[in-house]
């Protein structure tokens, strides 16, 4: 049996990605960056493996904006839709939950929760800045 395929695009479809497989995990980021760049209080993210993620269509079109060196955020030139972020220190791509609408978005924690600006109950673990094993406190942080 193959794995997985699930395909997204940007905002206009100029650009189109595909993932294969199963991510390496799902949650929810509350950080200011992300909540600037995806206009909302809080981003859905799923972090795949570099070789699952492939752009499919308009690689000519993408952007890419590095506001620090942990996150390569990629949109779409021609309409500003964004499409996901390399994670170099991880070896891991964000694939925007939103851009892969026929995914099945299952969180298991949420990031950064010392910023957030929504409170959510929803029983996740919820990480004041991130797990241990990506360079954070791991400490963690009441609904």
């Amino acid at each position: 049996m193959s794995d997985p395929s699930y395909r997204g695009t940007c905002f206009c479809g100029a650009v189109e990605i595909r993932v294969t497989g199963t991510p390496k995990a799902m949650g929810y980021c509350h950080c200011a960056s992300c909540r600037a760049w995806s206009a909302a209080p809080v981003n859905a993210f799923s972090l795949w493996s570099p070789e699952s993620v492939s752009v499919t269509k308009g690689a000519e079109h993408v952007g890419e904006f590095h506001k620090t060196p942990q996150s390569h955020r990629q949109f779409c030139r021609v309409c500003g839709g964004h499409i996901l972020a390399q994670h170099p220190p991880w070896n891991l791509v964000d694939v925007y939950s939103a851009v892969i609408p026929d995914f099945e978005h299952r969180p298991a924690l949420h990031v950064n929760y010392q910023e957030k600006v929504l409170s959510v109950r929803d029983g996740l673990p919820k990480f004041k800045d991130l797990p241990k094993d990506f360079g954070g406190s791991g400490e963690m942080l009441p609904e």
